[in-house]
């Protein structure tokens, strides 16, 4: 098989588990340089560890995505390691699920800010790295190099889910942001995608009963879904089943391939069918 992202370095936040691992470990497969970045150290680590051991290139880079110093450290750590960054993933987030009337001002600021806050920081931080690499390749009398950034979104934010308003809000916010940045960008062959995610087996959508948390700044917050809306949400998904992190990595990889080099401002529905 052809490795699809030779000579190329990519960021992947998130990817200390589920889908962000799945796809640092598939892009080091198709020759990309990977930072794997998390908000935990050995997860982290461990990611990018394995990768090295199966022959590739990595390095991990752990802290906050919210912390508004982070994406500037993450950039410099990336293009001192590898020389260039010419991919961004913003997949980092978790879900703090309320209904409205219940949801606080914490629980909103929280998860707007990890899903629209931190990529829309994330973004403008590549600002260096290809915007105006980009613009200096240009002035050289050279065609930019393909540059990408893929955003992460969900089917709670292209159709709205009951106990997300928080998340649902964001999700359809990161669309909004992706087609804005296609639209300014494109003139430098910087493409921007998103990929909106249904049913795929990470903790966000693990029985509730099995008592999943996450700690984020103080915050004990349970991750997962009631086993009666598992049940529903597969009954309504076509394929009949949810996907893996490893199915759900194949479409990020897509829209980073050379093969999605006319592709921009595009959200790919990564769902099994489900929402259609």
């Amino acid at each position: 098989m052809a490795r699809l992202l030779e000579n190329q370095t990519a960021i992947i936040t998130g990817a200390g588990r589920g889908i962000g691992a799945a796809t640092a470990k598939l892009f080091a497969e198709h020759g990309a340089s990977v930072v794997v970045s998390d908000l935990d150290m050995e997860p982290s680590e461990a990611v990018a560890m394995e990768i090295r051991r199966s022959g590739g290139a990595a390095i991990s880079v752990y802290g906050d995505v919210t912390d508004p110093a982070f994406p500037a450290q993450l950039m410099d750590a990336a293009v001192e390691k590898f020389g260039a960054l010419h991919i961004l993933v913003n997949n980092a987030g978790y879900t703090w699920d309320s209904v409205i009337q219940k949801t606080t001002d914490e629980q909103w600021a929280a998860i707007i800010d990890v899903h629209l806050g931190a990529p829309f920081r994330m973004i403008r931080a590549t600002v260096p790295h290809m915007r105006e690499a980009a613009k200096k390749e240009t002035g050289m009398g050279l065609p930019p190099e393909p540059r990408c950034i893929i955003n992460i979104s969900s089917t709670s934010g292209l159709h709205g889910n009951a106990g997300q308003i928080n998340y649902a809000t964001a999700k359809m916010g990161i669309v909004g942001m992706t087609k804005t940045v296609a639209k300014e960008w494109g003139q430098f062959n910087i493409r921007c995608n998103a990929v909106a995610f249904g049913a795929i087996e990470t903790r966000l959508i693990q029985p509730k009963e099995d008592g999943e948390q996450i700690t984020v700044k103080g915050n004990v917050v349970s991750l997962g879904i009631p086993q009666h809306m598992r049940d529903m949400m597969t009954m309504m998904v076509p394929l009949g089943r949810t996907g893996t992190a490893e199915e759900a990595a194949g479409g990020v990889l897509l829209l980073a391939s050379p093969y999605a080099s006319y592709i921009t401002g595009h959200t790919l529905e990564v769902t099994g069918g489900f929402g259609i």
